[in-house]
């Protein structure tokens, strides 16, 4: 079952800019979506699409089979959203923000209470719970709006730049519950970023967008198999056999191309049994911004013939 649809989702601005050129996805129960591009990606667009707040210039988009274009109140209802730069009532508590919101959302007072209550805990506000939200940080804001969007208990959540302004700690802690929300509740977590390091950290699978288009969409691996053919393999041994196709980078210290991580056992074997000494193996495997780089400037490349 798939929670999210697009399905050549488009979206052309008054005087004709394209923000979002034929997007297709399917997200699934459970998964850590990182949707991933710099400014001007299509990533706030393709947000606003999926909740309703813009319409489509072609194609459509479903939320659990509810079209957020039709029945933006339903999406609402299944949907948690978290933006850059939390807005609620600076004139109310914590608490207090809580409440209003567990009330917009439907939700009995004590019902709403008791979850927020525990929302707080789990985001070390408790503290706080009972200040005005004008006397809080900008990573105090941040939490308790992550805290606002998972009090009705969605089945989606959106997330944009989550760990902004955030101390480590704190982040830790917000990072911790979106794998738990993902992996113990079967949330749908679609995150948008820039920062293309954290996202390998937390995410499952990867769209990378750029100017509106879509890259290449998949998990580590799959990116990993369609941008490069070859990976890159350190060795520090005393001496290597010269029939090995490694070539030497420093004292004790070579490297190859291979073309898969199952090659590496055969190799440390062979230079095993020719009586050299093995100190190290690594296998440095492209990072997400190294996949990302290559992708777009392979599109440059494209684009210019």
């Amino acid at each position: 079952m798939s929670t999210v649809i697009l399905q050549d989702l488009s979206k052309t601005y008054p005087g004709g800019t394209q923000a979002l050129k034929r997007l297709s996805l399917c997200l699934r129960p459970g998964e850590v979506f990182g949707f991933l591009g710099p400014n001007g990606a299509g990533k706030t667009t393709t947000v606003k699409l999926l909740t309703g707040i813009l319409a489509p210039s072609g194609g459509s988009c479903r939320i659990l089979g509810v079209d957020p274009h039709t029945q933006p109140e339903k999406v609402h209802a299944l949907c948690g959203i978290v933006t850059e730069h939390a807005q609620m009532y600076d004139h109310l508590t914590g608490m207090e923000n809580l409440l209003f919101y567990a009330c917009a959302f439907g939700m009995a007072r004590e019902k709403g209470k008791a979850r927020g209550e525990r929302l707080l805990r789990e985001l070390a506000l408790t503290g706080a719970k009972d200040r005005k939200l004008a006397a809080y940080s900008t990573g105090m804001r941040q939490r308790l709006s992550l805290a606002r969007a998972l009090l009705h208990r969605p089945q989606v959540l959106f997330l944009d730049e989550p760990t902004s302004g955030l101390d480590p700690e704190s982040a830790q802690n917000v990072n911790h519950m979106i794998r738990s929300l993902a992996r113990e509740e079967g949330v749908t977590v679609f995150l948008c970023t820039h920062q293309l390091r954290y996202a390998q950290e937390i995410c499952t699978r990867f769209g990378l967008m750029e100017q509106g288009s879509l890259l290449a969409c998949g998990t580590l691996e799959e990116l990993r198999a369609q941008t490069f053919s070859a990976q890159t393999l350190r060795i520090c041994a005393s001496s290597l056999p010269e029939n090995l196709p490694f070539q030497r980078r420093g004292p004790q210290e070579y490297q190859a191309k291979i073309g898969a991580r199952e090659e590496i056992p055969a190799l440390v074997r062979k230079i095993v049994e020719a009586g050299a000494d093995v100190y190290g193996v690594s296998l440095a495997e492209p990072t997400l911004e190294d996949i990302y780089f290559s992708l777009t400037a392979a599109a440059k490349e494209g684009s210019a013939l």
